[in-house]
């Protein structure tokens, strides 16, 4: 006779819990590094230029990582590709704090872009994967946090990186491994099938813990898109070239928004606010505008928001160029409020899309629209600010953000 395990009953939204958690740590090394840039760049002497293709070499590495990390993880489950990522995101900090060239940076953050990479995979097709009806709002709750734990963080590591920047980058890299060590426990996906018809041991474990919910899918199967018929369909490129605009252009207002406020000559601690609201900003825009797409329409919502995106980005340029210290602030959180709810959008699209069996290395291709995004986030902004100016660059970015925002009313979903 076989013995059913008794255990209590858990709800999806415990497991989106745990991947906002995660998704929270990592994206620290995204959103603080417009806050540790300064302070390394003394530390080296590193020119901008160098300083902006170290978050080039990261935002790739990142997005590299993502398309075998998610096939690993439809196949075998969530716990494989966090066990890989957990030192990655350990060393990445640590290394940095304790670098004495530039080239060792590049190295560090290069490592904790792979793992970055790999838990974000994990972490942001969670919601995919358990969720069907409020796919939009469980998505939007896990990124929220990714740009939202920065929020909290900024002032912190801005403090503790002016006073003891190796002590401050250290603590961070212990406690990502940490976190990321605890969601490797937690994390499980849906009962389904792999490629064999076998269960998978994950769903094993998924079921046998009792995991239920309104929201719980049904067992997937193999049906849908794999990867080599996702890149066949015209609605794929659309979406990754408008996906290149909102990396490229956010990035630029992310890394780049204390400097580019320093360089207007505005207060210190409106360079630090500036950091702080952009954080912020995007995970409010994450959290509202993605429920709101399981009700207006996934397509038009982005449509509407890059657009908006667009116009407040320059507004900020103009009010910043007037010396508005306070209006720069709130208009940059504008921008990147509406430029953030791809992020959540795009994984619910794919999924809508493509089905959910292979969802993750599905998103991994969509989002490794990040690599040419991030070199013109960083290495290429950098060279139009010098080049052109502050002022000029960030609205070149304003009009590509409106015109992805165009693009994306076009859209519609495969024919079947």
């Amino acid at each position: 006779m076989s013995e059913t395990r008794s255990s209590p009953r858990i709800s999806p939204w415990w497991f989106v819990v745990a991947a906002a958690l995660v998704m929270g740590t990592i994206g620290t090394y995204q959103f603080v590094w417009s806050s540790i840039r300064v302070p390394l760049g003394d530390r080296l002497a590193a020119p901008e230029t160098a300083l902006g293709t170290v978050f080039t070499v990261f935002l790739v590495c990142q997005a590299v990582s993502q398309f075998p990390a998610g096939w690993v993880r439809d196949r075998y489950g969530p716990r494989i590709p966090l066990l890989v990522g957990t030192p990655l995101l350990a060393v990445g900090y640590v290394g940095t704090a304790r670098a004495g060239s530039l080239q060792t940076v590049y190295v560090a953050y290069a490592l904790g872009g792979i793992g970055s990479g790999v838990v974000y995979s994990v972490a942001v097709n969670t919601a995919v994967k358990w969720f069907t009806d409020r796919r939009g709002l469980a998505t939007g709750v896990v990124m929220t946090a990714y740009s939202g734990v920065s929020f909290l963080l900024i002032p912190a590591v801005r403090s503790g990186v002016s006073s003891s920047f190796s002590q401050t980058l250290t603590a961070m890299g212990v406690a990502a491994a940490v976190v990321a060590l605890a969601a490797a426990i937690v994390l499980r996906d849906p009962p389904r099938l792999t490629a064999s018809g076998d269960a998978s041991d994950d769903a094993t474990d998924a079921s046998s813990d009792g995991v239920t919910g309104e929201s719980a899918p049904e067992p997937a199967t193999s049906d849908g898109y794999e990867w080599r018929e996702t890149v066949r369909t015209w609605q794929f490129w659309l979406l990754y070239a408008v996906f290149v605009v909102v990396n490229g252009a956010g990035l630029m207002l992310v890394g780049k928004v204390v400097a580019y406020a320093e360089a207007l000559a505005l207060p210190a601690a409106v360079a630090t606010a500036s950091a702080s609201v952009v954080a912020g900003a995007d995970a409010l825009g994450i959290t509202l505008i993605s429920a709101v797409s399981d009700r207006l329409g996934r397509e038009r919502t982005v449509a509407a928001s890059l657009v908006l995106g667009g116009v407040a980005l320059a507004a900020t340029v103009f009010l910043g160029a007037a010396a508005f210290a306070w209006p720069f602030v709130a208009l940059a959180g504008v921008a990147a409020l509406f430029r953030s709810p791809p992020f959540a959008i795009f994984p619910s699209l794919v999924g809508d899309y493509y089905g959910q069996a292979n969802s993750s290395q599905n998103y991994a291709l969509l989002y490794s629209a990040k690599i040419p995004g991030s070199i013109f986030g960083g290495t290429i902004a950098s060279g139009l600010v010098v080049t052109l100016g502050w002022s000029e660059s960030f609205l070149i970015a304003a009009a590509a953000m409106s015109l992805a925002g165009v693009a994306m009313a076009f859209l519609r979903p495969p024919a079947e």
